[in-house]
């Protein structure tokens, strides 16, 4: 008899009048704030506005969803498909059954429309968002001790957790798996972090290590597992996929850092824009403000005025005046020139 466990919910609903309140969904909703939250403080740290990553997750989020129920659905037929079960249970998702590989892989595609309508890298987008999603993992695999599933093989360890008799189950003290992939996905976002920082993860490589890295911790938490699933080669099926997906990443994170190198100096255009439009804008209204500053000072300086009159109409007066007396004087002295002799006579007459 175990003396120390991790006890489970006696329920994972609670009535709120005709409203159910279910953990599993909490722990998904929770999930889902936390990855947009920081992933938004990570996207404006490299240069994007705020908010960019949240309407993108607008997209994301129910293709996630969607994607993550037909991952299990497809997977997991016989739940829903064989003789006396119910198909309509399919569509009953707070019940739980999430696969994250449909969930990342129909996730992208939402998330590819919502950075098209942007005009941003997916890459990019990705890069920013993959701690968050390991965070949000971390907090979503609650949801399944909240409906006492996906645990692990019979254990008497301080930290088992303690199953009660219930619909395909048996009651007893198991390896708590969905603690362990918490806790690994939590590991799995701070490697993310620190690679980032140290190496300036770019064009989707920090992404690509998210899912290196949690695939090699999801490779031995399903080991442990219990729970019915389809086998292959002695093998779940799901650890054939961690693997293969495993390998996807790493090869695209080596050939990707030989073909593009380094990381995006803008990750989104329009942020970097519009300081410039708006400085742009600023200039341009100081240099009106100046000129018509300029142009009153010289309109309404009586000073400035006349002193500018004064100077150009002395100027002239005094050539006027120079140009007088020397076709007088030439006159006068050469008494045989026309020039002179006309004023002469005109004097006379």
């Amino acid at each position: 008899m175990n003396l120390a466990y991790i006890p489970s919910p006696s329920t994972g609903v609670i009535e709120l009048g005709p409203i159910p309140l279910r953990g599993y969904a909490f722990c998904i909703i929770i999930g889902v704030f936390v990855a947009v939250w920081f992933g938004n403080k990570r996207w404006v740290a490299r240069g994007g506005a705020a908010g960019t990553v949240a309407d993108i997750a607008v997209w994301a989020v129910p293709f996630g969803l969607v994607g993550g129920r037909l991952y299990h659905v497809i997977t997991d037929y016989q739940l829903y498909f064989s003789d006396g079960e119910n198909w309509v249970d399919a569509f009953k998702i707070w019940q739980g059954g999430l696969g994250i590989w449909g969930a990342v892989a129909l996730g992208a595609v939402g998330a590819w429309i919502g950075c098209r309508r942007r005009g941003i890298p997916l890459p990019a987008w990705a890069d920013a968002l993959a701690p968050g999603i390991a965070f949000a993992q971390a907090i979503g695999r609650w949801g399944n001790w909240f409906n006492q599933e996906l645990y692990g093989k019979e254990t008497d360890l301080p930290w088992a957790v303690k199953i009660s008799e219930g619909a395909n189950r048996v009651a007893g003290t198991y390896h708590p798996t969905f603690l362990y992939e918490s806790l690994w996905c939590v590991g799995v976002a701070l490697l993310v972090i620190w690679a980032d920082r140290r190496f300036k993860l770019g064009h989707g490589r920090a992404f690509a290590l998210y899912v290196a890295a949690y695939c090699a911790g999801r490779g031995w938490i399903e080991y442990l597992r219990v729970d019915e699933a389809h086998h292959v080669l002695g093998l779940r099926l799901n650890v054939w996929t961690a693997i293969v997906v495993f390998v996807l990443a790493v090869v695209y994170m080596i050939v990707s850092a030989k073909l593009r190198p380094g990381r995006e100096e803008i990750v989104e255009p329009a942020a970097v824009e519009a300081p410039k439009d708006e400085a742009a804008d600023a200039d341009g209204k100081d240099g009106k403000d100046g000129t018509a500053s300029g142009g009153s000072t010289d309109a309404t300086d009586p000073k400035g005025s006349t002193d500018s009159t004064d100077a150009e109409g002395s100027t002239d007066t005094e050539d006027t005046k120079t140009s007088v007396p020397d076709a007088a004087g030439a006159g006068a002295k050469e008494p045989g020139d026309g020039a002179g002799a006309t004023p002469q006579k005109a004097e006379k007459s």
